[in-house]
């Protein structure tokens, strides 16, 4: 269809991570493979905490939830990744488009939520021990779990809000392997500027609450493990913190690394590196994290494969 001399876009074309024959076949392969074990451990995660009585407190609630949103947060982008390498063109509607960009950005901001949260209940649990049944209720924990969520439905909606009003009249390839905001106001035809304030402040709104939270709370925290006259205390609670760290750092690390540096200090190569640790590497590795790194969980998971092996 021709509008004022141009023609509307109705579908993408997703260039992806490459287009060299062999590295394709190789990612492939690779990344079929991150993508099962993501899948099958985080659902291994959840049937974990909900069959095991130890791991029915909020800590391993908010863990199950995570598990489900990073099921849902490879979800978005893996499979037509993965599709990419195995044709030569990779085409997507432009609603498509727009739906898996909404999608991502859900389940990122919901992730976001549910690390702050995390980090919440470890300092009330460490710096508040006496007053924990109290504050972690199970009508706080669900009402952290609804905002949670809500957040990152709200913050997708400002994308999709944005994006649903341009006109994309070509070129239509994203340099990507994904359908990512700003690849996509490249290829507007329309005021880009205006389009991108609302992601723009309602991510940024996200970001910086959510981190702030996690940063005070690990100050408190810290605090507080500094002041116990135990060690084997203190060895505990540092342990009980070190796996969400190394998740809070590994994904905030990427996500700023792509959407908070200046885009003149990077390659478009070098953001799609960066992309495939927060969307597919991080979903993958949080499950080993939690799990590994986890006395309660490596004891509920060795109970039940007693338990499985005794009813077989």
């Amino acid at each position: 269809m021709e509008t004022d001399n141009h023609t509307t876009v109705t579908e993408f074309i997703i260039l992806g991570l490459t287009d060299n024959p062999t590295l394709c076949t190789m990612f492939f392969v690779i990344f079929l493979g991150v993508y099962i074990v993501t899948i099958v451990g985080n659902i291994s995660i959840i049937i974990l905490i909900r069959s095991s009585l130890q791991l029915h407190t909020p800590m391993y609630l908010f863990l199950s939830h995570l598990a489900f949103v990073d099921i849902g947060y490879s979800t978005s982008v893996t499979p037509i990744m993965l599709k990419s390498f195995l044709r030569e063109r990779t085409t997507i509607p432009v609603t498509g488009c727009i739906a898996q960009l909404a999608f991502d950005v859900a389940f990122g901001t919901t992730e976001c939520f549910l690390l702050a949260t995390m980090a919440y209940d470890r300092y009330v649990a460490i710096c508040s021990p006496l007053l924990y049944s109290s504050q972690m209720s199970q009508l706080v924990c669900f009402l952290l779990l609804g905002a949670s969520y809500l957040g990152g439905c709200m913050n997708a909606s400002s994308f999709t809000g944005c994006l649903m009003n341009l006109s994309f009249c070509g070129p239509n390839k994203i340099n990507h392997f994904f359908c990512d905001l700003f690849p996509l106001l490249k290829l507007s035809c329309g005021h880009v500027y205006i389009a991108e304030i609302s992601p723009a402040l309602s991510s940024a709104s996200v970001l910086i609450s959510t981190l702030f939270t996690i940063i005070v709370s690990y100050s408190y925290i810290l605090h507080s493990i500094l002041n116990m006259r135990s060690t084997e205390g203190r060895k505990k609670a540092f342990s009980t913190c070190t796996s969400h760290l190394t998740a809070v750092t590994l994904f905030y690390g990427t996500v700023l690394f792509v959407y908070v540096m200046p885009k003149s200090s990077f390659s478009a190569d070098q953001v799609k590196v960066a992309s495939v640790i927060y969307t597919v590497v991080v979903p993958m590795l949080n499950p080993l994290i939690y799990s590994l790194r986890n006395k309660e969980v490596k004891e509920a998971m060795r109970k039940l494969m007693v338990k499985t092996h005794c009813f077989s």
